[in-house]
């Protein structure tokens, strides 16, 4: 899609109520001139006149020369992957070839260039048993205090690369309880209606949420799947709309967008497409038998690389 279409779709989205437009992929600093498409995202308005939250998640390896361009078209908040602060444990996490300096540098120049504020930069980890676990403790002792929220991902299987296996899923109960063996957490409220992130806050001695030092978050995206109430839509570089991580397929709005359909037709047409998703795969992942769940049994789903977490 031109940076046009991808635009126009966002307004029929925003028509229909969407307030949030999250820039993913892949890694999104890689498509050129982005800081153009973030413009014409960030000059949208909903119908009561607001402009979208508009954020972008990156691998941040880009991100340190990209950051105050970024904030300067119109970008929000950003949220970074970083699996570790151990150069072999993140290269193995994510098969990349840049180091975690790289990554670190890209947070510091965010928030530098005014992207953390009001709690807007993230930072992601996703955890593997047996591979990262014990990056945990160390990742949160680097970031609390930093201005950052860091957000412990439970990890998971997404498309045809991985295979499920619950033995390298760590549960994040019990990663709030590695946590509070040595910081003190407050259970905080949800900061937004269908968000996916479990939230803690540090405390002080009083027992009381200090907001200085900071949160973590947890999403359960395995062991609490939250398909039930999923409001989320991805739509790919090539015009799909993809209404869950686990589907096979998408609903082509490309064909649509380029037979010259009014915004009306494609409102519309965006509007079907989400009334009629029945997509529950996590939820119903744990109750499906072995075999229906195997490699060679189960339709080729949209990887994560291409679509976006």
């Amino acid at each position: 899609l031109s940076f046009e279409e991808i635009t126009r779709v966002a307004a029929q989205f925003l028509a229909h109520g969407v307030r949030k437009i999250r820039l993913t992929g892949g890694e999104p600093l890689l498509r050129k001139n982005l800081e153009h498409l973030i413009e014409m995202l960030a000059a949208l308005r909903t119908p009561d006149g607001q402009p979208p939250d508009l954020t972008l998640t990156t691998n941040g390896s880009l991100l340190a020369r990209k950051a105050q361009a970024l904030r300067q078209a119109g970008l929000k908040r950003v949220t970074v992957s970083l699996d570790g602060l151990d150069d072999a444990v993140f290269r193995r996490m994510n098969d990349v070839d840049f180091p975690v300096a790289d990554v670190l540098a890209g947070i510091e120049a965010a928030r530098d260039a005014g992207l953390g504020a009001d709690g807007g930069l993230k930072v992601n980890m996703v955890v593997k048993r047996g591979t990262n676990e014990h990056e945990i403790l160390p990742m949160a002792r680097y970031f609390r205090g930093q201005g950052v929220t860091l957000r412990f991902i439970e990890y998971m299987d997404v498309g045809a690369t991985n295979g499920w296996r619950m033995d390298e899923v760590l549960p994040s109960a019990q990663v709030i309880d590695l946590l509070r063996t040595e910081f003190p957490l407050l259970p905080l409220e949800a900061a937004a209606p269908g968000e996916t992130a479990q939230r803690w806050g540090y405390a002080n001695p009083a027992g009381e949420w200090d907001r200085a030092l900071g949160e973590v978050g947890v999403i359960s995206s395995v062991t609490q799947a939250f398909c039930h109430d999923c409001n989320r839509a991805r739509l790919s570089t090539e015009g799909q709309i993809y209404l869950c991580l686990f589907a096979s397929q998408g609903h082509d709005l490309r064909s649509l967008l380029r037979s010259g359909a009014s915004d009306a037709e494609l409102a519309s047409a965006i509007g079907h497409i989400w009334q009629g998703r029945s997509d529950r795969y996590s939820a119903l992942r744990a109750s499906l038998p072995a075999e229906a769940t195997a490699p060679a049994n189960v339709s080729r789903r949209v990887e994560m690389s291409y679509i976006g977490g």
